[in-house]
């Protein structure tokens, strides 16, 4: 089994980010991301410092917009003001948001052409029909690391378990749009293991710490695990119980260090290529 490392991906993706947002500076576009943040919660606040020191580095301006306790119509007022603000290329909300708000209310506020995350239901929709768009960066950031492993996705069997909008459902459909046979699995699927074992690509975006172990695996298969599940000492451990997996799996994500550095590189990316768009639809 070999590691797939995120880090190495994502260093390469942002050598590649830098290189665009130079070009698109010295033609007087600065690429700009504009993340809002609704909520005190700590560990958002580290993420929201993190991409604000990558984007720094590669030559993106980062907007960080801090709400202090916003109902609905706060945040929507904040996405429409940057949807519309032509200076800006990208629109981003984090979570967690306030009690009796969701993403599903709200971003669909964030313009299309801005949507660097896929919030709005609109890309999710534009997604499933095959058309450009922006995916949520983490079920980008998945199809990614398959790619730079060179897997032959056309024809093999991917199993994703998890069915949120943010994850499992766009990444089975970024996985469908390279003609993988797919099967997306969830809390009610019946005998979970066995169709597990079927999978050349295994997806794990459940939620659940260790949930995916050797019984989940076929011998060889390549797993990409998107669980970030808190410990009590403060680390971080995956959906795939990593000590029992590594032996069977071909290759395997760690957590840390797989998708996590990816999908904060896939949102550069996307904040640079809706900069490169600005000059077709302004």
């Amino acid at each position: 089994m070999s590691d797939i490392d995120g880090r190495a991906v994502a260093a390469a993706l942002r050598a590649e980010v830098a290189a665009d947002a130079a070009r698109l500076r010295e033609e007087g576009i600065v690429p700009t991301l504009a993340v809002v943040v609704p909520t005190d919660d700590e560990g958002t606040a580290w993420y929201v410092r993190s991409i604000g020191k990558a984007a720094e580095k590669e030559g993106i301006d980062c907007r960080i917009e801090h709400l202090k306790d916003p109902g609905r119509d706060e945040i929507v007022a904040k996405l429409q003001e940057l949807s519309a603000d032509p200076a800006v290329h990208g629109v981003i909300c984090q979570t967690p948001l306030p009690e009796g708000v969701t993403l599903s209310q709200v971003g669909g506020y964030i313009s299309p052409y801005k949507d660097v995350d896929g919030a709005n239901s609109e890309s999710l929709g534009r997604l499933a029909a095959g058309l450009r768009t922006f995916p949520p960066a983490t079920a980008a950031a998945v199809l990614e690391l398959l790619k730079r492993e060179d897997l032959v996705l056309d024809g093999a069997k991917a199993v994703v378990v998890g069915r949120s909008t943010v994850v499992g459902k766009p990444a089975a459909l970024l996985l469908l749009n390279e003609s993988a046979t797919v099967t997306v699995c969830h809390s009610r699927t019946k005998e979970l293991a066995a169709v597990c074992r079927e999978a050349d690509v295994l997806v794990a975006a459940v939620g659940r710490a260790g949930m995916i172990n050797a019984d989940f695996v076929k011998p060889g298969a390549t797993v990409i695990d998107v669980g970030t599940n808190p410990t009590a000492d403060g680390g971080l451990v995956g959906d795939v119980d990593y000590a029992s997996v590594a032996p069977i799996a071909g290759r395997l994500t760690p957590v840390p260090r797989g998708v996590g550095p990816v999908t904060t590189a896939i949102l550069l990316r996307h904040t640079v290529i809706a900069a490169e768009l600005t000059k077709t639809h302004g």
